[in-house]
């Protein structure tokens, strides 16, 4: 991992998603957790301040990135529950079959690079009848939008972590097995609109 990598990339992307409209967002979802959770791409701990301690028992930090690690530092300290690093990608989640009740994805499965793989991990480490909670930017359903979404992503990704814009995240999650019982689409207000289409809800793993 290069320099911009560790050492600049975890600021700009701290930054960037933590801003006011995407701190009201996490704090609509975040909360729903419940049980022992596994939050793919913690990244700097910006969801933590948003567990219900009354509700959660644990929480499975999966986050590759020794910079974004660094970043959480802080808010670990301030977290309202315990929580335990994993510092593999999500590609390969060390935990053990049936084992977490909820997953949190927020802002997540645009960077992972091979992202059926990650989602066979999370439907293999999430109990049957648990929730995947997701909040998450990706393709456009508007053509003119969707084309320069296709036409930026090879640059982008380069320089945003791995970050895909033209991902159609509820058809990844289908895909993958689960059962989406709430979603709702729109654009984030003030937000580039080829970066700014949201896929927020939540599925399940059926029993």
């Amino acid at each position: 991992m290069g320099f911009y990598d560790d050492r600049v990339l975890p600021h700009i992307i701290d930054k960037a998603c933590s801003v006011g409209q995407v701190m009201k967002l996490r704090s609509q979802i975040v909360p729903q957790a419940t049980g022992t959770v596994l939050e793919v791409g913690m990244g700097s701990g910006t969801n933590l301040e948003f567990y219900n301690p009354d509700r959660v028992d644990l929480v499975y930090g999966l986050e590759p990135s020794e910079g974004m690690r660094r970043k959480a530092r802080d808010n670990l300290q301030r977290s309202p529950v315990p929580v335990q690093w994993l510092d593999l990608p999500g590609e390969k989640i060390p935990l053990a079959d049936n084992s977490v009740d909820t997953i949190l994805l927020t802002f997540t499965l645009c960077t992972i690079p091979d992202h059926r793989a990650a989602l066979d991990q999370m439907w293999r480490v999430l109990r049957p009848g648990g929730e995947l909670l997701f909040l998450e930017h990706g393709e456009s359903p508007h053509t003119g939008i969707q084309k320069w979404q296709h036409r930026i992503t090879p640059g982008w990704k380069k320089i945003a972590g791995g970050c895909h814009l033209n991902r159609p995240i509820d058809s990844l999650i289908q895909g993958a097995g689960f059962t989406i019982s709430e979603l709702a689409n729109f654009y984030m207000p003030k937000a580039p609109r080829i970066a700014g289409y949201l896929y927020q809800g939540r599925a399940h793993k059926p029993l």
